[in-house]
């Protein structure tokens, strides 16, 4: 008999999900009631996901794992969600009589990328990307006034179907050259064959589908102008939440190989360097805020991958580190855009100048995210970033660790540039006021507060990690 309660924290955002596809059949949906609905179930399904996080077992014919290594991705998935829903108080970027569709697709977008987590079988894993993207691509043009930004919507499915068709046709390079569909199956396999040239085109081809998720150079075609045309929730759900999911399975299909291709190793560095460089070096000159997270995010997912090039132990578990750390400070910075433009339009950098007295706590929230991003002691993205070369002088990659540090000292002067603009420039004209409810303010201490202490104390968020990984094929 199948354990049907290994798949507990899918069974509640399909009951989630179906909440909110009922309330969207509703002609006159109240937007505050659905809110007043997101965050409690939101904050249920963390919890959830939080007391199934010791788990352990196999579901459907052994294509779906449940282990610590799926279920603290899953919670990471919940966090996110979490943090999304609790900033869509004034969720004025879209239309009131979406806003049902919205949570609906937030929710089952969420529950595609909980069950990719956990596919230890390529088509299960095709087939969860695929209701995770196209909840994706709904999510992104119902921005209000969508007509403004179609081509944003355009673009990104059309992108992600070419990503989509290389993926699969990477996964029948590998069922070919293994004889499997099972990741087990293929992780015993597939390092015996990697010599064969149809075995690392598959393994580089399966591996593009997740790269375009974490927006890797050069998948990175879409992010900066998705970033800006999405509304800003729908932004920030995927700068946070949907990286996770690409996270855990770039660690996957790259421990496939289990370090036997040396020529694979060399395409991930040349791919972690060029990802870095353009990533930094585009966003010096943006002056819309999104976009220039949306390239320091390519940035990002360069440095993630210099641990999980690594291939060992250390270097996943520093690549989960580095994804937990992204998943915070990222969501800082957006918190602090959706409060500062709650009518929701593009927050421009200019739009900051006086944000210190305007109000002192998001300031500080922007000030540490960014210190993070950047690398800058004792914030977690320093510990981050630490753990991440540490993995790499290990494995013996000077020149790439050193390129990395180069890199974060580009990104440091566009985050200055930003930090400026919120402490030093004065505004040119009066902007209006930022209003912080009591749930901002929690918020924002709560995020402060991880930011320091994570970073300061990170033994146990890194035995975490370790063991996160420890469970690997």
């Amino acid at each position: 008999m199948m354990k049907w309660t290994l798949f507990t924290p899918e069974l509640y955002y399909v009951a989630v999900a179906s909440v909110f596809f009922i309330c969207s059949l509703e002609k006159q949906a109240d937007p505050r009631r659905l809110y007043r609905w997101a965050v409690p179930l939101a904050g249920i399904g963390l919890a959830v996901t939080v007391a199934c996080a010791r788990m352990e077992g196999f579901l459907f014919f052994d294509s779906y794992r449940v282990d610590l290594f799926s279920q603290v991705f899953k919670v990471f998935l919940a966090l996110g969600m979490f943090f999304v829903v609790l900033v869509c108080n004034e969720l004025q970027g879209i239309e009131p009589r979406k806003h049902g569709e919205f949570y609906f697709l937030l929710s089952v977008c969420t529950l595609a990328m909980m069950m990719l987590v956990s596919a230890v079988e390529l088509l299960t894993i095709y087939i969860a990307l695929e209701l995770s993207s196209y909840s994706l691509y709904l999510l992104v043009p119902m921005r209000h006034r969508a007509d403004e930004y179609v081509e944003t919507g355009i673009k990104y499915f059309m992108v992600g179907a070419t990503a989509s068709a290389l993926m699969i046709f990477g996964m029948g390079y590998l069922f070919g050259v293994t004889h499997t569909t099972y990741v087990a199956d293929i992780v015993q396999k597939l390092p015996h064959v990697l010599h064969q040239p149809a075995a690392l085109v598959g393994l580089l081809l399966a591996l593009g589908g997740f790269f375009f998720k974490q927006a890797l150079f050069p998948f990175h075609i879409w992010a900066p102008d998705v970033y800006q045309g999405a509304a800003n929730q729908v932004t920030t759900y995927i700068a946070t939440a949907s990286k996770m999911a690409a996270a855990a399975m770039v660690i996957r299909f790259v421990g496939m190989s289990t370090g036997q291709s040396e020529l694979l190793v060399q395409i991930l560095v040349v791919l972690s360097v060029l990802s870095m460089t353009f990533g930094n070096l585009v966003a010096i000159v943006q002056k819309d805020i999104k976009r220039l997270l949306a390239y320091s995010s390519i940035a990002h997912a360069g440095y993630m991958l210099i641990g999980i090039l690594c291939m060992t132990q250390r270097g996943y578990s520093s690549a989960v580190y580095y994804a937990l750390a992204y998943l915070i400070m990222n969501f800082a910075c957006f918190m602090v855009i959706i409060r500062v433009a709650p009518d929701g339009h593009n927050l421009q950098i200019r739009e900051l100048a006086g944000l210190h007295k305007r109000s002192p706590i998001l300031a500080m929230t922007l000030m540490l995210a960014l210190f993070g991003l950047a690398g800058i002691p004792p914030t977690l993205g320093f510990t981050g970033k630490f753990l991440v070369f540490a993995a790499a002088l290990e494995k013996g990659y000077l020149m790439l660790v050193i390129i990395g540090m180069i890199n974060a000292t580009i990104s440091l002067y566009y985050y200055l540039i930003v930090i400026k603009a919120a402490y030093l420039l004065e505004p040119v004209r009066e902007y209006p006021p930022v209003r912080v409810d009591p749930w901002t303010r929690v918020m924002s201490a709560a995020l402060v507060i991880a930011m320091v202490y994570v970073g300061i104390f990170p033994d146990r968020f890194v035995a975490l990690a370790e063991a996160t990984v420890a469970v690997l094929p």
